[in-house]
């Protein structure tokens, strides 16, 4: 087992190194240039010698060569570098947050789990039956409404008959856990059944192809019990593909929200992603982009962690 960590680890660093060089160059070659649009599409007259020196201020004047490899040793001292838009340190840009997008993950990722699961367990068992129709349209309304309108369905809702408007102010739950669930449930549960939709259907199909495997049959046939079949011969084999699925659904819910951050007024990660990409805040993008693939990269490790304690040979192997 140990020896089967280790080497997922490690796979993880020549993944984040391509990643690293596919992004440092795909920024360069997008076109746009920050010093452009900070001092001339702002409609005013910027002398050449002024843009140079602009561009010598913010080392965009160097190799790019060069350049990249001031930014991968900054990376390897943990410093993203500075924004070339704002001035401040990439790393505190997203770390301010970071918090919000993280947290909205995981109440999403709890939701749609904590509805995907018994859904996708109950339409398994009673298939064909009214249950397993029912199932079936709710999931399927869940994969045709987006996130985004049935937030401002949500919001219209709470507005026209309880008169109440969540807050727009992002508060840490650290500081006050009431204000900060008041803000974010309702994405949350916007977001959360939107995916709880596609982990439901993954359930079913998985736990349906399991139920006709030899060994259930025979569990059957020797009178166990169907609470007992399933917890403990069915479920278990049927949810490595709802579990990668649920994983890298909470990759893309870090950084993936951007209209529903909109949507709710929320300062998150996806929001900061359209500004710097607007603003062509190389640096910023480029810190963003990594932090993104590193979720995904971290999703997928924790991910084959699971799979090695649901299925053991997998690790074996």
């Amino acid at each position: 087992m140990n020896r089967y960590i280790l080497a997922r680890f490690m796979l993880m660093l020549p993944t984040l190194l391509a990643v690293a060089v596919l992004i440092f160059v795909l920024v360069r070659v997008v076109p746009g240039d920050i010093v452009a649009v900070r001092l001339v599409l702002g409609g005013s007259y910027v002398t050449p010698k002024v843009i140079e020196a602009e561009r010598a201020r913010l080392g965009l004047n160097k190799p790019i060569w060069n350049q990249f490899v001031d930014w991968m040793l900054g990376m390897i001292r943990l410093d993203l570098g500075t924004s070339m838009w704002s001035g401040e340190p990439v790393a505190r840009e997203i770390s301010i947050r970071l918090q919000l997008s993280l947290q909205l993950a995981v109440m999403a990722t709890v939701i749609a789990t904590a509805v995907a699961l018994p859904l996708g367990i109950l339409a398994a068992v009673h298939r064909g039956r009214w249950v397993d129709n029912l199932v079936q349209v709710v999931s399927v309304a869940g994969l045709a409404v987006p996130s985004f309108w049935l937030g401002i369905l949500m919001i219209l809702f709470l507005l026209s008959v309880f008169q109440y408007l969540p807050p727009l102010t992002f508060t840490s739950f650290w500081a006050d856990p009431k204000a900060n669930l008041a803000q974010l449930i309702w994405p949350a549960l916007a977001v959360g059944y939107r995916y709880s939709a596609v982990a439901t259907r993954m359930t079913r199909s998985a736990l349906l192809e399991v139920l006709r495997e030899d060994y259930v049959r025979t569990a059957w046939a020797k009178g166990l019990a169907q609470g007992v079949i399933l917890r403990r011969h069915a479920l278990r084999n049927a949810l490595m593909p709802v579990v990668t699925v649920i994983g890298l659904e909470f990759a893309f819910l870090i950084g993936g929200l951007v209209v529903t951050e909109q949507v709710f007024n929320l300062n998150g990660i996806g929001k900061l992603i359209v500004d710097a990409i607007s603003q062509r805040d190389y640096t910023l993008i480029q810190g963003l982009m990594l932090l993104v693939a590193a979720g995904y990269v971290v999703v997928n490790f924790v991910i084959d962690l699971v799979y090695a304690w649901i299925d053991p040979r997998v690790a074996y192997q």
